[in-house]
């Protein structure tokens, strides 16, 4: 390798003295044929300044310099009198020469700073295709400017055919809130989430979880809108389902415990039933519950029971737990359990919620009974609120996992390619902040993360490698890639941020794919994860490809170096900065029989 760089070197230095060669040449014949046209100082110096600037964009600022002082060393020898003299007869001719030389060197300054600003924004263009959400930007008037290959697949509609058209008609958008009212929160904190309702081109209709950014020109004004949106209709069916499932689910839990729920909102009193408390009261379902309704069924000498109950309610109690009796023709008597306690509804105002229970058989067994009626009666109780509990957390679980899952492969994916890091901590942040918002539906707090320091938890070693093994399993079974995981028995769990931890491993495995697909023989990855000195863990990354050489191991982990001609030589950059902010550090060696092992160290939890 080293023969290969000196013969790089060698290369770059014969084509710059061509082109200062070849440079200089042509501004003298420029300028020996302005003299032999007679042209005036200044229309020489112009045309001298074309050839300048057209040559600047083939080098640096060096070789721009070099055809500037040539150019000015021409005009001075070839139009400042005397002619064919680096003499100045009069003072006043230095002036254009210099301004000359001063015009030259700026112009060319400026060119390639034109040129470097358009290839950015080429590269960042790039990079927005290669996301996996829909990604468009839009002027504040809502007309489409940008439409990324993403939006392309999800929507429908070409690019060509998007650019230029309003994105609410485009898209037939269905807000959550007033469009106006949206548009202010908009303007107001510069960024909104929420769901949209989209139509595809052809005609179908897709939930979309839609990210709103404001973009401000120079003097703070709003000048254009970002919109990333992910499709969740798939997410948003199963979570109907789901909640169809533990609603049936539920009903027939309170069928076999003969136990019902109810509501009460004191302020509007609004009562709701659910199927089995109708079973309980002995109603129709078509009747609408209210609390003088149900205060008729009570048992007149219970009345004062009640009425002591709803006045506890009204008057803000906070837990609740009594027995009355309801009459039925023929004097027949049912007994009730009530349970329950106020909440905080909408409005400030306050509900009642509780659970029914039918006691009538456990009543009628006796005095001798009473105690045993009691521990069932506790034990009943007991069982449905855990039944209840356990149905909601695997109500709320299911799609705070698809949440999670969701961000975490989005994030994995983008560092899959070369990346502007700027561009890509930024979408890396708004995803990251999707997906912790999803996690924690307890707080629902809205946070923007730009660049903050990791969030440190606890996390599950073996959890953490699966995790990103089954992101990355198609391109492990598209490279016929064998991985064994090895997690020592004193290794638990370690401190950190769980999608940044996710990036590291995602890019060091990544780039141990692409190093294995140069050699032919069967490609193999070792993930393995031991204790280190004091309380650091040690996770490391093992391939059998054809291993770092001597002059690029030292630079692994610069900015910008590569040794891929289509890669930016950031994603180890990115790796080891991660790690550092996680108080670890990051290192890579060559194996003995072949390949190359990344790894890094972190805290123990």
């Amino acid at each position: 390798m080293g023969t290969l760089g000196s013969s790089e070197a060698r290369s770059q230095w014969f084509y710059l003295i061509a082109l200062w060669i070849g440079g200089c040449a042509i501004v003298g014949l420029i300028a020996w044929v302005c003299l032999r046209l007679q042209l005036q100082l200044a229309t020489a110096g112009f045309c001298m300044l074309i050839a300048i600037v057209l040559l600047s964009l083939l080098d640096s600022f060096v070789s721009s310099a070099i055809f500037s002082v040539a150019g000015a060393l021409l005009l001075n020898v070839c139009f400042t009198p005397p002619i064919f003299s680096f003499a100045i007869a009069k003072t006043a001719d230095l002036l254009p020469l210099v301004a000359f030389l001063v015009t030259s060197i700026a112009v060319t300054s400026l060119v390639r700073e034109i040129r470097r600003a358009e290839q950015i924004q080429r590269e960042q263009a790039r990079l927005l295709n290669l996301t996996h959400d829909a990604v468009f930007v839009r002027e504040t008037d809502g007309v489409i400017r940008y439409w990324n290959q993403s939006a392309e697949d999800l929507y429908g509609w070409p690019r060509d055919e998007a650019v230029g058209k309003p994105a609410d008609t485009l898209l037939k958008s269905v807000y959550p809130i007033a469009r106006d009212r949206l548009q202010q929160t908009l303007f107001q904190s510069g960024y909104w989430e929420g769901e949209l309702v989209h139509t595809r081109r052809d005609g179908t209709q897709i939930i979309v979880s839609s990210r709103w950014t404001l973009q401000r020109d120079d003097k703070r004004k709003p000048r254009a809108i970002l919109e990333t949106d992910n499709d969740i209709t798939g997410r948003k069916r199963a979570e109907e389902t789901i909640r169809k499932s533990q609603a049936q689910f539920l009903e027939e839990v309170q069928r076999l415990s003969r136990t019902g729920s109810l509501g009460w909102t004191a302020g509007t009193g609004t009562v709701f039933w659910s199927a089995q408390a109708y079973r309980i009261f002995e109603q129709d379902v078509s009747v609408v519950p209210t609390i003088p309704g149900m205060r008729e069924q009570v048992h007149p000498d219970d009345l004062p029971v009640f009425d002591a109950m709803v006045a506890q309610i009204e008057a803000g109690g906070d837990s609740l737990d009594i027995e009355y009796r309801l009459r039925f023709p023929e004097n027949r008597i049912k007994y009730l359990r009530v349970v329950g306690h106020s909440v905080a509804a909408q409005g400030g105002q306050r509900q009642f919620v509780g659970a029914v229970m039918d006691v009538t058989e456990a009543r009628q067994t006796g005095m001798k009974l009473r105690q045993l009626e009691n521990d069932l009666a506790r034990t009943s109780r007991i069982t449905v609120l855990g039944e209840l509990s356990a149905s909601i957390a695997h109500e709320v679980g299911q799609p705070l996992t698809a949440v999670v899952v969701n961000g975490d492969a989005c994030l994995g994916w983008l560092h899959r390619t070369p990346l502007n890091i700027e561009e890509v901590e930024r979408l890396v942040a708004r995803m990251r902040e999707d997906a912790t918002r999803a996690a924690d539906i307890v707080r629902r707090v809205r946070r923007l993360i730009k660049g903050t320091p990791p969030e440190m938890v606890s996390i599950d070693v073996r959890g953490l490698l699966q995790e990103v093994l089954v992101f990355l399993r198609p391109e492990l079974e598209m490279h016929g890639c064998r991985v064994s995981t090895h997690v020592a028995r004193d290794v638990s769990a370690v401190a950190g941020d769980r999608v940044q931890l996710q990036q590291v491993l995602v890019n060091l495995i990544t780039n141990a794919l692409q190093a294995m697909a140069t050699v032919s023989k069967k490609h193999g990855l070792v993930l393995a994860a031991e204790r280190g000195e004091s309380d650091r863990v040690i996770l490391s990354v093992q391939d059998n490809g054809p291993g770092i050489t001597d002059e690029h191991l030292p630079h692994l982990f610069d900015a910008f170096f590569t040794t891929r001609a289509d890669g930016m030589g950031m994603g180890l950059a990115i790796a080891a900065s991660i790690v550092e902010a996680h108080g670890g550090r990051l290192w890579a060696v060559n194996n003995d029989d072949g390949g190359s092992t990344f790894s890094f160290t972190l805290k123990t939890a």
